[in-house]
């Protein structure tokens, strides 16, 4: 319990503390112009209250990610509070904040246009297909799993059904402003969030579970060799550390935010809260099952289907109100981030070939080619697709923190916030490809690991370069 409780204080005590000091390393300036009301056209730039705003950026980066990524990531032990504590201070909630304060700095755009502004027009247009490819695969994905928990929750309803219904109400959702629905609906999803989180605490709290210390670094699960710590624990809890899917829903806020002192609690505070999502859920995960191993071996026993540990454990700790938990964390949460996954992905298209977004008939010329792909790829077996989408996720995460150095350093700020993540997500990134049974899964481990140090080293020569070119210009 005492490894819980530090690492949890630490993350509320990081808020007040490291995201004030960011605050002054991002120069936030409360007069400055803002997105919302210099570009205000109804749709996507819209003003809305910080609450609301923080509400919906939670949520949007939530999903299931700190849910399903912190119970795998726990069979790794005890160590995976470490990292969802270190992680997500000093790397998600960094991340997030500083690539939001970038983003409300350029108009709000998506993100390939802003890191492309900073890493060049090579990553620009790489960024750009990219991100849209990977968006269009998350709504796909989060078009698939609630449809085929409510098929399997409600049988006399076929599973075809429930994918045109809920790909309906994305298109909708998509194409409408973004006050409309998801300003007001999204919020209280968000609180939903939170509760859920709460309730589980005071489980861990006052129940009869015992929350494993911290006392080793060993790895717990059935085959660790397989799964080594470095890099695996880094790419399996992705959104409650650090996740590059964040930076793709965070233009959506930066159009929303009223004014650079929201940032803090919008982009850092949602990156803390999720943090502190995952952490519980780590922890709750390894004291009902008795610890790590035995998270371990009963995920095995049931195809490692997180979403199967999180329906068993709601419903025997919370009862009633567990079902309506897991409800809510297997079907709404990622319903609503596949909404917001095809909507982030309409902006992109929008910011690549500047088409405005006031008039109905344009957005819905993008959307539509948008979700035909998205449920053309519905029809495919993902399983192998979707065996990298972690890796690619921390991918696009360190990219995001290569820009967010050369931003920093141009702007002549402490850019070593930033230098140091992105040099350890090279590392972790590089060396997964060489590690990982995905990739070349290399037996001779400390070639492999020697092989990642010099692809983080080129890449670090890179950035070095082109800070030395063009770094010193105005951000």
């Amino acid at each position: 319990m005492l490894t819980f409780l530090v690492c949890l204080t630490a993350l509320v005590i990081a808020y007040f503390t490291y995201g004030r000091y960011l605050e002054r390393v991002a120069a936030i300036d409360p007069a400055r112009s803002v997105p919302s009301e210099t570009l205000f056209d109804g749709v996507d730039y819209v003003p809305m209250p910080r609450w609301r705003v923080f509400l919906i950026q939670l949520l949007n980066i939530a999903g299931t990610g700190p849910i399903f990524g912190a119970i795998l990531g726990a069979a790794f032990g005890p160590v995976a509070f470490l990292w969802i504590t270190l992680g997500g201070i000093f790397m998600g909630a960094m991340h997030d904040f500083l690539s939001g304060v970038m983003l409300v700095r350029n108009d709000g755009l998506s993100i390939p246009e802003v890191a492309g502004r900073y890493l060049g027009t090579g990553m620009r247009q790489f960024m750009r297909l990219f991100s849209v490819v990977l968006l269009v695969l998350v709504g796909a994905v989060f078009l698939l799993s609630p449809a085929d928990i409510l098929s399997g929750m409600v049988p006399s309803v076929p599973h075809t059904v429930w994918v045109w219904l809920i790909l309906a109400y994305y298109f909708v959702a998509t194409l409408l402003p973004i006050d409309k629905i998801i300003g007001k609906i999204y919020p209280i999803f968000g609180v939903a969030l939170i509760l859920m989180a709460l309730a589980l605490l005071g489980v861990l709290l006052f129940g009869p579970y015992r929350i494993p210390e911290l006392t080793t670094l060993a790895n717990a699960q059935l085959d660790p060799h397989s799964v080594p710590i470095v890099p695996t624990l880094f790419i399996t809890i992705a959104c409650g550390a650090i996740s590059g899917f964040h930076a793709t829903q965070s233009p959506l806020m930066a159009r929303c935010v009223r004014n650079e002192r929201e940032c803090r609690s919008v982009f850092f505070g949602a990156m803390i809260s999720e943090s502190i999502i995952a952490l519980i859920w780590a922890a709750v995960a390894t004291a009902f099952f008795g610890g790590a191993h035995a998270l371990a071996e009963a995920l095995a026993a049931n195809g490692n289907s997180a979403a199967w540990a999180v329906n068993i454990i709601s419903n025997t700790t919370l009862g009633i109100a567990g079902g309506i938990l897991a409800l809510l964390g297997v079907v709404a949460a990622p319903i609503t981030s596949g909404d917001t996954a095809f909507r982030s992905a309409r902006l992109i298209v929008a910011d690549i070939f500047r088409i405005e977004q006031r008039t109905q008939w344009k957005r819905f010329a993008i959307a539509l080619p948008l979700f035909v792909a998205g449920y053309l790829i519905t029809r495919v077996d993902f399983t192998v697709v979707w065996r990298y989408f972690a890796w690619t996720n921390q991918t696009l995460a360190t990219i995001v923190l290569w820009a967010v150095v050369v931003w920093l350093f141009a702007a002549k700020r402490n850019y070593f916030v930033a230098l140091l993540p992105a040099v350890f997500m090279t590392f972790i990134c590089a060396s997964f490809v060489f590690v990982s049974g995905q990739f070349f899964g290399m037996e001779n481990r400390p070639a492999a690991y020697a092989l990642a140090g010099a692809a983080t080293a080129v890449v670090l020569c890179f950035i070095l370069l082109k800070l030395r070119r063009n770094g010193r210009s105005n951000p």
